[in-house]
């Protein structure tokens, strides 16, 4: 009967430890594959911000002319805020249309978050703002075109959010670095 009881435990520990080794392998594997995603939406969502200021910087073409580039005296807030602002929040924004601490603060803007997420450096700081600007430019133009509410800028606020809650800067950036600073040891909200 022990001889019987003892090949029992033997066979049984060596059929579930394996089991257990290929669910930690997955999970290690799956783990790894969703640090990547998130670090690749990162990434291209850093460099969204970045374009929007490089081609609004110097005109570039694509939806700012070289004649309208602020390098050349042209206001990145100007035109959309001026002719593009509808719904409830029209007013407003034309109001500060062209303003020069809107213009400042609107591509400083987009020069932080988009260096920031590319580098993978204050992604909470980042995120926070960029969340900020994707709202104000999703109430510039209510309702969206497409849906009664919902639109690309409402998305990649979400998607910021969840960017700083995984620490996505860790992963193909600077973000790990970043945290061993004192200054971010100290306060974690800058990590």
């Amino acid at each position: 009967m022990e001889t019987m009881t003892a090949t029992i435990e033997r066979t049984t520990a060596n059929t579930i430890a394996p089991a257990a080794e290929t669910t930690r392998d997955a999970e290690t594997t799956r783990r790894k594959a969703t640090r990547y995603v998130f670090a690749g939406l990162r990434i291209a969502l850093g460099w969204t911000f970045l374009w929007a200021f490089l081609d609004k910087m110097f005109g570039l073409g694509h939806e700012t002319a070289a004649k309208a580039a602020w390098i050349n005296g042209g206001s990145p807030t100007k035109g959309f805020l001026t002719f593009g602002a509808a719904g409830p929040f029209k007013g407003f924004y034309q109001e500060i249309a062209g303003a020069a601490w809107a213009d400042w603060l609107f591509m400083l803007g987009l020069l932080g978050i988009g260096v920031a997420l590319l580098l993978g450096i204050g992604t909470r700081v980042a995120a926070v703002a960029g969340g900020l600007l994707l709202v104000m430019m999703w109430t510039a133009v209510l309702p969206p075109e497409n849906n009664p509410f919902m639109d690309d800028h409402l998305i990649y606020a979400g998607l910021l959010a969840g960017l700083a809650l995984v620490n996505a800067g860790d992963t193909l950036g600077l973000g790990r670095a970043w945290a061993k600073l004192p200054a971010v040891a100290r306060l974690p909200w800058l990590r």
